[in-house]
């Protein structure tokens, strides 16, 4: 499965490649730390599943989510944010965010669905 982080966070991207390249069958396969290198990054590389922020400079991760969306066959999104809101969660899955997961406590949670959309995605 390839994967794509779009997170402003450098330290946060790099936790993130550390632990999901270490699970079999995942490929990172691109990252970015702002929304123009995201969605140029994602037009290019064609991910089976992006892990998007919502705080992203050069506009935000909602609209990137948006513009993904709207792709001939979009990626798996994973919003994984440190702004649990409740708008921001129904905006973002309202916009076609398949997950909606906070930083700080559900780390695991995005762990497991990585795992799932390997199974997934090989099974097609």
């Amino acid at each position: 499965m390839r994967l794509f982080i779009g997170d402003d966070s450098e330290i946060l991207r790099e936790r993130l490649i550390d632990i999901l390249s270490d699970i079999e069958g995942v490929e990172i396969i691109g990252q970015a730390g702002d929304v123009e290198s995201v969605l140029r990054s994602i037009k290019q590389l064609e991910p089976d599943l992006v892990i998007l922020d919502i705080q992203i400079p050069g506009g935000n991760g909602i609209v990137a989510l948006e513009n993904i969306k709207k792709r001939a066959r979009p990626p798996i999104v994973i919003m994984f944010t440190n702004y649990p809101y409740l708008q921001y969660r129904k905006k973002c899955i309202e916009l076609g965010a398949d997950f909606f997961f906070y930083k700080s406590t559900e780390f695991e949670k995005l762990i497991k669905v990585v795992r799932k959309a390997i199974q997934a995605i090989s099974s097609k």
